[in-house]
């Protein structure tokens, strides 16, 4: 299975809501940057966390693949989401190509653990950096790291 784990934009600093910051302009560059790593792959499925700026994201990179699979909003997938409950629901997810479209603490998290075992070692995910993780299952410490993509700036 190929998993990959993509933290939204940079978004604005202030909204009513931390759920309710949009993407600025920058960071809809930032997507469209990191977008282009994902170009010929066969996603065939999108899971997105319901806030703004993921929704703002997954859209930019739905477009600029073409991509035409599904998106779903899973409540799961927020800056305060527990690992455990993550990784119970992406069990045995029946797809072999997963974008997940996060935010941090949540997403360095989910990379270090998936990847070392533990929680000690998480991933660094700037603004609309995409790792790229590989294993046959969803697991702790059974994915490897295949690549971690950070944008540049313009």
């Amino acid at each position: 299975m190929r998993l990959w784990l993509l933290r939204h934009g940079e978004a604005e600093a202030h909204a009513r809501s931390d759920a309710e910051r949009c993407l600025t302009a920058y960071g809809q560059q930032q997507v469209r940057q990191a977008a282009v790593q994902l170009q010929g792959r066969p996603l065939r499925m999108m899971l997105v966390s319901p806030y703004v700026r993921a929704q703002q994201t997954a859209a930019l990179v739905r477009d600029e693949l073409g991509y035409t699979g599904p998106l779903h909003t899973v409540p799961w997938l927020t800056p305060d989401s527990e690992l455990r409950e993550v990784l119970l629901r992406l069990d045995g997810y029946p797809v072999d190509e997963l974008l997940l479209v996060t935010h941090q603490p949540l997403v360095g998290a989910l990379a270090g653990l998936l990847i070392h075992g533990h929680r000690q070692q998480p991933l660094p995910m700037n603004t609309a950096s995409l790792a790229e993780l590989e294993g046959e299952e969803v697991a702790a410490g059974l994915m490897n790291l295949l690549a971690l993509v950070h944008p540049t700036r313009a």
